[in-house]
Formats: C-alpha cells, sequence, structure tokens
C-alpha cells in the first residue's frame, strides 16, 4: 500500500489569509478553539453567536463582540461553520445562504452536511473541510503549547483554484500543520468520522466499559473495585495506544495480562460482531443513520433524552463520580 502523504508547516501558506475576513459561525468547543487560534496566527477573525447562554458569555469574556449569523456572513470572506450538525440546514437557509457573498470560502470541519445533502451550495462558492481529529480545548491547548492536532482537509468545489492551498493555510492558522494534515474527501470523512464515533469510540467503547462493570458487580464484587478495573484504567491503556500503537500497550503491560488480551479479546468481539459492524457502516452510508437522526431532532429528541437519563442513573456513573470527587488531580479544567 502507497504511503498517503501528509501536509506540515511548510506546506502550507498562511498569507493566502492575510487580507481575508474569517467569520466563525458557533463559539462552542471547535468554535472557540479555532477563532482564538486563528487570531493569535495574526488573521482577521469575527465571531457569530447566538445572544445567551454559556458560549455568548464565554465569547464575550474572550474579548469578542458577537455578531448574528447574518452579519457575520454578509462581512465574511470566509465562512467556518461550526454550529451543531442537525442545526445547519436551518440556519443555512435562512441566515447563510441569502447573504453570502460570490466568491466566499464556505467551510465545514465534518462533512455530515455536505455528504448528506442538507446543505447544497451555490456554485460560486470554494467548498472545503478542515477537521481538527481532536476536541477544540485540545485544538486550542496544544496551540498554546507550540503543537497542533492533526487535521483532515477536503475539497467539494473548487472555483478558485486554490481551494486545496487554502484549507491548508487554515489548518496551518489553528496549529494543524504542526501535527500533520491529511487529504481526504467530505464522503470518506463524515461515513468514518460516523462509524468510529458509533462502533467504538463513543457507542462500542460505553457499552463495553458498562457491560464488564455490570458483570463483576452482578457477581459480587465491589462495585468501585469494577469501576477501577472496567472504567478507570481504560484512560491508561488508551494512553500508551496513542502514544505508540498496540506494540508500546502490549510492552507495558504485564505478560499475564497480555496473554488474556489474546485469548478472550475475539471472544469478546466476535464474528457477529463485525457483521453488526458491517449493518452500522452500511445504515451509514445509505443515509438511514443521518435520516433517522434528522428526524429524531424534528420530533423533540425523545429517544435520545430517554438514552441520556438513562445513562445518566447507571450505577457506574454514581461510583465513578464518587470516586473522581477524591482524585484531586483529576479535576482539570479544559
Amino acid at each position: 500500500m502507497a504511503e498517503v502523504k501528509m501536509y506540515y508547516e511548510k506546506d502550507a501558506d498562511l498569507n493566502l489569509l492575510k487580507n481575508k475576513t474569517i467569520a466563525i459561525l458557533g463559539y462552542g468547543s471547535q468554535g472557540h478553539a479555532h477563532a482564538l487560534n486563528l487570531k493569535d496566527s495574526g488573521l482577521n477573525v469575527i465571531v457569530a453567536q447566538r445572544p445567551g447562554g454559556a458560549n455568548y458569555k464565554k465569547a464575550i469574556e474572550d474579548g469578542w463582540n458577537p455578531l448574528s449569523v447574518k452579519e457575520a456572513v454578509k462581512q465574511a470572506d470566509w465562512v467556518q461553520i461550526l454550529l451543531p450538525d442537525e442545526v445547519q440546514k436551518k440556519v443555512w437557509e435562512e441566515d447563510i445562504k441569502p447573504n453570502i457573498k460570490k466568491g466566499t470560502i464556505l467551510s465545514f470541519s465534518h462533512g455530515f452536511n455536505i455528504r448528506f445533502k442538507q446543505i447544497i451550495p451555490q456554485e460560486h462558492l470554494d467548498v472545503i473541510m478542515i477537521a481538527p481529529k481532536g476536541p477544540g480545548h485540545l485544538v486550542r491547548r496544544q496551540y498554546e503549547e507550540q503543537r497542533g492536532v492533526p487535521c483532515l482537509i477536503a475539497v467539494d468545489q473548487n472555483v478558485s483554484g486554490k481551494a486545496k492551498e487554502l484549507a491548508l493555510a487554515y489548518a496551518k492558522g489553528i496549529g494543524g500543520s504542526r501535527g500533520g494534515v491529511l487529504e481526504t474527501t467530505f464522503k470518506e470523512e463524515a461515513e468514518t468520522d460516523l462509524f468510529g464515533e458509533q462502533a467504538v469510540l463513543c457507542g462500542g467503547l460505553v457499552e463495553l466499559i458498562n457491560s464488564g462493570f455490570e458483570t463483576l458487580v452482578a457477581a459480587g464484587y465491589q462495585p468501585e473495585i469494577a469501576y477501577f478495573e472496567c472504567c478507570h484504567e481504560v484512560k491508561l491503556i488508551v494512553d500508551l495506544i496513542f502514544e505508540g500503537g498496540f506494540s508500546k500497550m502490549n510492552n507495558s503491560i504485564s505478560d499475564t495480562a497480555e496473554y488474556g488480551e489474546y485469548v478472550t479479546g475475539k471472544r469478546i468481539i466476535t464474528d457477529q460482531t463485525r457483521i453488526e459492524m458491517k449493518k452500522i457502516l452500511n445504515d451509514i452510508q445509505s443515509g438511514k443513520f443521518a435520516d433517522n437522526w434528522l428526524k429524531e431532532n424534528q420530533n423533540g429528541r425523545p429517544f435520545f433524552n430517554k438514552e441520556r437519563k438513562e445513562i445518566s442513573q447507571r450505577t457506574i456513573e454514581t461510583i465513578g463520580d464518587r470516586l473522581r470527587s477524591k482524585m484531586a488531580w483529576s479535576k482539570k479544567q479544559f
């Protein structure tokens, strides 16, 4: 397999953005990081955030004068949409599409709304994506530490002929080219991101942790012990994998644990699990998941809210809250 090209600092020209007004729409996790990093990179940034709520207050505290989406779009040469996936179509139709200038760069950090045709941009716009592979607080912190969270970039429309170069420049502005930038497509990013979240990072991991915890508690073991074994230590293992892959993790654990990995892993992740993973991917590729999620929001999120409440009331959450409250070193706020 050919090695994929990664782009770094030397491959990106920040000067391409020097004379542009960049509007960051939304001041949440990613929004605040992008806005502050771009500003610290010497670029002209404005912020759109609706009044009220914690994000508006934070924007004020960080020194911004938040505008409405409509006003920010009118002023912008670059519109970066960092709003929740499920509200982007409405904001696009009401506030962005009627006010965006010809030749503006329209940019996203997730491929969802382009991939599933919730937003269909005008043909006179460059349409690109810059997606940091980490949460906003980490994007900001890494930048401040002279490091960077790796980014994905993609081009959907290249009217200017410089869309890729512009995406690389933006990635450099938020610190991404320090960590490395990889080119993808809106389709690939959206589908792999949704699959990773559902099958592994969120859906899969949460249920694996909770099932292990409940198995031990049901067998009569102390819930505090079960929490440490099935939840607390997950970060320690994942950090090792993050730093050096499975090999570093295996070299860092006991031979007993490594042997247990080899004889037990495939009993947990079975052929049936892999069949379900393929079904999950098919639901994403076909648009079924996107349709269900958008309908869930249109109907007031009954299933979403029920599941969120149920998870918050699980025994593992109660035990975890109590144990973490005793760990002063774990209370770092982002």
